[in-house]
């Protein structure tokens, strides 16, 4: 219910991706509270503590539908503060750990009484605000990668006005060009025009951003790969974390392969270098802790950057939880994959457990690898977000295939 990624009117879509909030008990130990927008299946927590080794009963779940919605409202953390203390029964608070860092997350913390990890305190973390929020939009992550060097298409950040003058100059230089909101996430609020479209007036632009709001237009890309690294930085320096090939549709996020593939290998060096420059530049205005960079290779090879984003993001967690799940079981690095399936039939979540257990593809701790349902049943109970853990690409892509086959078939 942040924020950062887009206006906080954007019911639809922050009601979308909350519905992912519960993958986040993976990084649940005992002692900690998750404090989620929705709930969190009783039998998802038990499977998942169950594979990283933790009592159920020594964790808490805490559910605050409305709690952090209203940002820019004075004290809008001031119910969950109550709540959390409530929840925690007068045991002590180490730190609040946020998806993003927010206003609503300091404020959460300095309700508390506590730091904002990995802050040494709240007011640290609010400093780091400004250039945080800055930094998750696209308009200000152009200004910061032109500055430290980074190549990015042709493109203008122009008031919502300007956009249909912007799409005219740039489809007359490159023929194919993206519409973007300044502050939008998982391919939300794009739109794709070329030269057939003139002329265009921008009368079906999507309304995010009011009259005054930022849009970012740019030339489309010949797209072959979109990859990104995920970094974190703070005052040490930076280092990167892991890196990997974006699965989309439409410009909009399905999956992600991990490590890079063979075919994108080359733009691992790329993609760190920018990352260290970044983070530097983030570290040295207050920022510490995770963010990512986008980017797209050209059908010709070059790699292009496209938007940070200075936040957990939706391969932070899943990589977290292969982590912790392949140190359990002493493996080394394996590779790893998210993506979405589509059920035979409605499921609830030991159903479908059940039907990667007969199938023998579920993950396994003894051998390391197999399929994870990494984000609890989905409210359809159709549609459903999985992981497969396994020693490289290529068993990944089996797993995959069988996924697919016995779930298309099940009945």
């Amino acid at each position: 219910m942040s924020d950062l990624a887009v206006d906080l009117d954007e019911h639809d879509v922050l009601g979308a991706w909350a519905e992912q909030a519960p993958r986040e008990a993976w990084l649940l130990r005992a002692g900690d509270v998750l404090v989620t927008p929705v709930p969190v299946d009783k039998a998802f927590l038990m499977y998942s503590c169950a594979l990283i080794g933790v009592c159920p009963d020594s964790v808490g779940v805490l559910t605050l539908p409305e709690a952090f919605a209203a940002a820019d409202r004075p004290a809008p953390h001031r119910t969950a503060v109550e709540a959390v203390r409530a929840a925690l029964g007068g045991r002590s608070v180490s730190a609040v750990l946020p998806t993003a860092l927010d206003g609503a997350a300091v404020g959460l913390a300095r309700g508390l009484g506590v730091p904002v990890a990995p802050y040494a305190s709240a007011d640290r973390a609010e400093a780091a605000l400004e250039p945080t929020r800055r930094l998750n939009t696209k308009a200000g992550f152009r200004h910061a990668a032109l500055g430290l060097g980074m190549r990015l298409p042709d493109g203008r950040v122009c008031r919502r006005t300007e956009v249909a003058g912007a799409v005219a100059e740039l489809l007359a230089s490159h023929g194919r060009v993206v519409v973007k909101p300044d502050r939008s996430a998982g391919g939300h609020g794009l739109s794709f025009l070329t030269a057939a479209a003139q002329p265009w007036t921008g009368a079906d632009l999507a309304t995010v951003g009011g009259p005054e709001g930022l849009w970012i237009v740019e030339e489309r890309i010949d797209v072959a790969r979109s990859v990104s690294v995920q970094m974190e930085t703070g005052p040490g320096g930076s280092r990167a974390l892991f890196s990997g090939e974006m699965r989309t549709v439409a410009g909009c996020f399905t999956g992600y392969l991990s490590p890079l593939p063979d075919g994108a290998a080359g733009t691992g060096p790329v993609l760190e270098a920018w990352g260290r420059a970044l983070g530097g530049f983030l570290a040295d205005h207050g920022y510490a802790g995770p963010f990512s960079i986008d980017a797209m290779v050209s059908a010709d090879g070059e790699v292009f950057a496209g938007e940070s984003n200075v936040r957990r993001t939706a391969t932070t967690t899943p990589q977290a939880m292969v982590a912790r799940l392949a140190a359990r079981s002493g493996a080394g690095e394996p590779a790893w994959a998210t993506g979405r399936l589509r059920a035979p039939e409605v499921l609830c979540f030991d159903a479908a457990v059940e039907r990667l257990s007969t199938t023998g593809i579920g993950y396994d701790v003894s051998r390391a690898e197999g399929v994870v349902l990494y984000a609890g049943p989905p409210p359809d109970g159709l549609t459903w977000r999985y992981a497969v853990i396994a020693p490289d690409h290529a068993a990944v892509a089996r797993y995959e295939e069988l996924l697919r086959s016995s779930w298309a078939t099940a009945r």
